[in-house]
């Protein structure tokens, strides 16, 4: 007979795996797409923030969509973690190696998004930094190097590797103590397409991360800018 305490222990780490996938990795997915916007423009991307910006009731949506169950996954995330008792010396197996990488990345990613709430959205709530200056911020902040090195986009890609990684070896761990994945071929292939997933997001975050640190144009095309009037042709300029 299991405990009450072993129950409830079992149904915590059941929504602990529920939450890392949905909400908060939809919503990773989601704030990665949107930040994506900003390789078509300043403009772009300041009106994907202001269609999020006008949902309704966006209050309720973030506070019970985002930020609670964000702040369960993270806690109970570290109360797992310094209660985890690694064997990777002992056995250096695949899978020992991602039970450590798992909750490494865990406790970093923790840190990350707590740095960019209190970059962004503190200002937001606190100091009143508007919609349409956030491009020009990230633009700003992420550009900066301090002798000669660009250390905040070089850590924001650390962060953003670091939440891929947890949120796609977390969706297979999902869909393997759910019981979606029985056999070991399944398994198999549901880790290639959780890892498959995983740098899809780490390419289209990068590429954003870069693009503000660097402004250099990328694969998404160019810029959405005002219609100008066309060029005047000069005489000069046809064929004799």
């Amino acid at each position: 007979m299991h405990s009450a305490a072993d129950r409830r222990a079992f149904l915590l780490r059941r929504l602990h795996s529920l939450s890392g996938v949905v909400p908060v990795g939809a919503f990773l997915c989601e704030h990665l797409w949107t930040n994506a916007s900003a390789l078509r423009g300043a403009a772009a991307f300041t009106r994907a923030v202001e269609d999020i910006q006008s949902l309704p009731a966006l209050w309720a949506l973030e506070l019970f969509g985002v930020f609670l169950p964000l702040a369960f996954h993270a806690l109970y995330g570290v109360k797992i973690a310094l209660e985890g008792r690694p064997n990777v010396v002992a056995y250096p197996y695949a899978r020992n190696w991602l039970y450590v990488a798992q909750r490494a990345t865990g406790v970093f990613t923790l840190a990350f998004v707590l740095f960019h709430l209190c970059e962004y959205r503190l200002r937001k709530w606190l100091f009143g930094l508007g919609v349409a200056s956030f491009h020009s911020e990230l633009s700003a902040r992420l550009s900066s190097t301090s002798a000669g090195v660009p250390w905040l986009a070089f850590f924001y890609l650390v962060g953003l590797g670091a939440a891929v990684f947890h949120f796609a070896n977390g969706l297979w761990g999902f869909l393997a103590s759910w019981g979606v994945l029985v056999t070991r071929r399944a398994q198999a292939r549901a880790r290639w397409g959780a890892f498959a997933l995983g740098a899809a997001l780490f390419g289209m975050g990068a590429t954003t991360v870069l693009h503000f640190a660097t402004g250099a144009p990328t694969f998404a095309g160019p810029p959405d800018r005002p219609a100008g009037p066309p060029a005047e042709k000069c005489a000069g300029d046809d064929p004799k």
